[in-house]
């Protein structure tokens, strides 16, 4: 058994693993334990959660440096979740009392300032290249039709297609969004979200998460291209967006090209799992 943390970020939940703790076989480590009906459980029973993070911990630098792998409940690993490199800050400044933390990822180092009740971590550039989001073909995915919605693909760490629609509430996202995410265009899969106003201001946002398979409460990177396509179709201005999951509130702000995204982590509870957990039969 080993001791594990659970963590959300707008209610993007997350396993947190110490990396110098010995699970040897990662993939099915997340596969058992996220699993929504069997998986880890908290006060209220079984929770699952939408991936494992394990965090390896370098508090010797300054910043102190948090190397981060999302291992999915797929077993498939994402280079870049922006919700879980809010959860990695937090956990990293939790152990080290400091309020800034970098955290390695497959997708490049970002940059995280932690405060009281919310964190915020550097994005990169959101980029519309084909050859960088990918798509199959030369020229950018921006508003055209593609399996029932308008799409525009973008990279924000993981690839996303998305679509603005009249309300968010009233599309069908398990139904419409495996044409979109399987479609050949995309040769590594996407990322699908859809995106409308918010009566109370921003947008709305919905994302079905490729690598969890299905819609999750909320979604860092998928906030960040919701923005970015916003400004792109000129949708909005160049000040800050509140963008609204079904989690709660994130705000995406950008200085210079770069993408930021801030919000709130919330430390669940803590338990402990075996790190091979014996198969179900």
């Amino acid at each position: 058994m080993i001791p594990v943390a659970k963590y959300h970020g707008t209610g993007n939940d997350f396993i947190v693993v110490d990396a110098d703790l010995s699970v040897p076989n990662r993939r099915r480590f997340a596969t058992d334990h996220c699993d929504r009906t069997s998986g880890i459980e908290g006060p209220d029973g079984p929770s699952g959660a939408d991936g494992v993070l394990f965090l390896a911990l370098e508090p010797a630098f300054d910043p102190p440096r948090v190397i981060m792998t999302l291992v999915q409940p797929d077993g498939s690993v994402a280079s870049m979740c922006g919700n879980g490199a809010r959860v990695a800050a937090a956990w990293a400044a939790d152990r080290t009392g400091r309020d800034e933390v970098m955290i390695d990822t497959p997708a490049g180092t970002r940059h995280a300032v932690v405060g009281d009740d919310e964190v915020t971590i550097e994005m990169g550039r959101p980029t519309f290249d084909p050859g960088y989001v990918p798509v199959a073909r030369d020229e950018p995915m921006v508003g055209e039709p593609l399996a029932g919605l308008t799409v525009t693909a973008v990279n924000t760490g993981v690839p996303h297609a998305v679509a603005f629609v009249g309300d968010v509430d009233a599309v069908d996202l398990e139904a419409v969004a495996p044409d979109v995410r399987h479609h050949d265009v995309f040769p590594k899969g996407a990322n699908v979200t859809v995106a409308s106003e918010h009566p109370d201001g921003g947008v709305s946002q919905r994302t079905f998460e490729r690598g969890v398979e299905r819609e999750t409460r909320s979604c860092g990177t998928g906030a960040v291209a919701v923005a970015a396509v916003a400004r792109r179709l000129g949708r909005v201005g160049d000040g800050p967006l509140t963008v609204r999951p079904p989690g709660g509130d994130l705000t995406v702000s950008f200085e210079d090209g770069r993408a930021y995204l801030t919000g709130p982590v919330v430390h669940e509870f803590d338990a402990e799992l075996s790190a091979a957990r014996p198969r179900r039969a």
